[in-house]
């Protein structure tokens, strides 16, 4: 272990005999109240807010811009505290929520990926190769505006989808009703989906393979989106294959 910071989360130690110990304490206090419970504006913001609250925490992109951000790596959590833009480091297990998209995010020691509900099938299929099917929740609370929404988080490529459910997190206004389905197939998951607050849906379809990324896509019936938001969970199987050698 460092004589200096703590190895998970890198918190200042005081050192024996030091002098305004009040400010390492601070600095550390600082840091967890980033880091616990972590919550982050945007992974998606490239250029540095001008005027961002204190404890403000971004999850920085590729070719983020700004005097603090420009030179960061993409993936590092911005943290503004006491005036400044700090750059921290995740680490393997860390968990994020993207307040803008209401999505859960899990860093895995290289890169952030959608946290899903895994459950790993260990029966006779798991060989002694390692090889492994899963079966995982995809999920994302969707902000409705116009036409229609894509989601960001995607029916991952080479998955079995079993169904996609949604429901209404918040009441939608300015269309009747809504589908649930994906471009070309606006109502594969649903349709004429209940616009009030807590209205769902279950959207079973016969197991069905995809070989591309593919966002699920809500669209608008009986006018445009004006307001509203939707949880979707995307229900899917995947397939590990076996270990390399």
């Amino acid at each position: 272990m460092s004589n200096t910071t703590t190895p998970r989360l890198s918190l200042p130690f005081v050192a024996a005999g030091q002098a305004q110990k009040h400010i390492t304490v601070n600095e550390a206090l600082g840091k967890l109240d980033g880091l616990v419970q972590l919550a982050v504006q945007s992974r998606t913001t490239a250029a540095q807010p001008a005027s961002p609250a204190d404890g403000a925490m971004h999850i920085l992109p590729t070719g983020a811009t700004g005097a603090s951000w420009f030179d960061k790596a993409a993936g590092l959590l911005a943290h503004y505290v006491d005036g400044a833009w700090e750059a921290l480091t995740p680490k393997a297990g860390w968990l994020a929520w993207i307040i803008d998209e209401g999505l859960a995010l899990i860093h895995d020691g290289e890169n952030w990926t959608p946290l899903s509900s895994t459950f790993k099938a260990l029966t006779a299929a798991r060989s002694p190769f390692l090889a492994a099917t899963r079966f995982e929740i995809l999920e994302q609370e969707v902000t409705l505006s116009g036409a229609s929404v894509a989601t960001t988080v995607m029916i991952p490529a080479r998955a079995i989808v079993l169904g996609v459910s949604t429901r209404t997190s918040a009441a939608i206004t300015g269309a009747a009703s809504y589908s649930c389905g994906m471009a070309g197939e606006a109502g594969k998951f649903g349709a004429s989906l209940g616009v009030a607050k807590n209205a769902s849906n279950v959207g079973v379809i016969g197991p069905t393979a995809y070989y591309a990324d593919t966002p699920v896509v809500i669209t608008a019936a009986g006018g445009a989106f004006t307001g509203g938001k939707v949880r979707v969970s995307i229900h899917a199987m995947r397939f590990d294959p076996p270990a390399s050698v």
